[in-house]
């Protein structure tokens, strides 16, 4: 993923703000981040307003018996975790 050098412009009023806020060294950096955010956000909105689900059985299998009998295993593996015998440091050393 390389990096590319682009032309943009802002009208004075908005660069004197950005400066203000994060100089004028840090202006790359902010309209990247405020890029990146703004690029999330819009994916996000396109998603919201589509009707794919956002979750999948096919990507949660621990779930196939249903979300209690994961609940149900979750606490047994946890039970067996604190029943079994732990080697604690040898005494008389």
């Amino acid at each position: 993923m390389g990096i590319h050098r682009t032309h943009i412009l802002l009208p004075e009023d908005l660069l004197r703000e950005i400066d203000a806020l994060v100089g004028p060294r840090g202006r790359s950096a902010f309209l990247l981040e405020t890029a990146r955010r703004e690029v999330r956000r819009q994916k996000l909105l396109q998603f919201l307003d589509t009707k794919e689900s956002a979750w999948k059985d096919s990507d949660h299998p621990e779930l196939a018996g249903g979300a209690a009998e994961w609940v149900r295993t979750l606490r047994t593996e946890g039970e067996h975790r604190v029943k079994a015998p732990t080697k604690g440091p040898s005494k008389g050393r």
